[in-house]
């Protein structure tokens, strides 16, 4: 394990002596973000907080280099380990600034007063997570994503070696979850920080993890790169769907199908279909769609919500059964959706679906994704 900053040996968590997740096996090296995935109730937050040393581990051993975290005292374990959980601290007219100071608490002894050092490290905290413009502002008068900012200046005001977050981007906008985890991002880089959270976002999981754990049942389920544990299928076992779909390739999660004899055939690609798949799911209409590369980005939402998909192998040329396969659910539908406009070199038998559709008097409706309805 010498290659190994942080990793666990047959870590037991629970509650009351009551086990909760056995046999847990981490191992991480140094700057590497490891996110906890599982449905509601799994254990994500008694694992994290049994890390973070504020739950009593029921059996095995959690590492920090060569120390186990029991062998080390509470000042020099803060020094090493930050922490920022769901709990939302109560301040009394507070500046933000003074918040992120209370993070060098492991350093200032019990009264609390700053040297020049903390100052620096506390300025230094400050521009990392890029906070200059509400340093003066009243903590408890700002926004749940810029508190989260300030969380995480604070956490890093303890300079610590590994930062343990329970799912940080909750009650966060897609601006502010975004920000927050490129913050991470730089972070490990800039400072060999690593990270250990939880998070309910699946497609940001597997974009800023280098390891997942996956927590269902009594013991892990699953460990290791993004491609290692998001194959196809899986996800859906993991959270016991049994109503839409998740595409693991792409991070797709789209609701139920509309089942049934298909009543319009939609023609589209190059992403131009996705608002046109969903939309008549919405509307609880059954669809149809082709012809489609397999690589193209409206392959995944079509394979999710149409009754029947014309699929063509990507890089080749359409075959021209494909186009017969395409005609004979046209026939069966009243209405035609074309999403395009301009067919490319590799496409024009949809531009003859197209064609068909128009000879054999079917209704057709043009649509441009900027300019709406023709």
């Amino acid at each position: 394990m010498d290659s190994y900053y942080f990793y666990t040996k047959r870590l037991c968590v629970g509650y009351k002596e009551k086990a909760v997740i056995k046999d847990i096996e981490i191992s991480l090296p140094k700057g590497e973000i490891l996110t906890l995935i599982g449905p509601n109730g799994a254990g994500k937050s008694t694992v994290l907080k049994s890390i973070a040393g504020q739950l009593k581990t029921l059996d095995g051993v959690i590492y920090l280099g060569k120390t186990a975290l029991t062998d080390m005292k509470v000042d020099e374990r803060a020094k090493k380990m930050s922490v920022v959980l769901t709990e939302k601290i109560k301040t009394e007219m507070m500046t933000c600034e003074e918040v992120v100071a209370t993070g060098r608490y492991p350093y200032t002894g019990r009264f609390g007063i700053l040297s020049k050092e903390d100052k620096r490290v506390v300025e230094e905290a400050i521009g990392l997570i890029h906070i200059e413009d509400i340093r003066e502002k009243d903590f408890a008068k700002i926004s749940d994503g810029q508190k989260q900012r300030v969380m995480l200046a604070r956490a890093m005001c303890q300079e610590p070696e590994i930062l343990i977050l329970d799912e940080p981007t909750s009650y966060l906008d897609v601006k502010y979850k975004l920000e927050f985890l490129s913050l991470l991002q730089e972070m490990r880089r800039k400072k060999e920080l690593t990270v250990i959270m939880s998070l309910h976002e699946l497609e940001l999981a597997e974009r800023v993890s280098d390891k997942i754990l996956c927590l269902k049942g009594e013991y892990t389920e699953k460990y290791g790169t993004p491609g290692e544990v998001f194959t196809e299928g899986y996800i859906k076992g993991l959270f016991d769907m049994t109503k839409g779909s998740f595409d693991e390739e792409n991070g797709n999660m789209e609701l139920e199908p509309v089942k049934g004899v298909p009543e319009i055939f939609v023609i589209a690609g190059g992403g131009t279909g996705r608002p046109i798949f969903r939309r008549l799911q919405r509307e609880g209409k059954a669809f149809a769609a082709g012809i489609l590369y397999e690589n193209d980005l409206d392959f995944p939402p079509a394979k999710a919500l149409a009754v029947n998909v014309i699929g063509a192998k990507a890089f080749e040329p359409m075959a021209a059964e494909l186009a017969e396969q395409a005609k004979q659910i046209i026939d069966q539908c009243g209405r035609v959706i074309c999403t395009r406009k301009n067919f490319g070199s590799f496409e024009m038998m949809n531009k003859e679906l197209l064609d068909y559709a128009m000879k054999t008097n079917k209704r057709i409706e043009i649509y441009e994704i900027q300019k709406g309805m023709k």
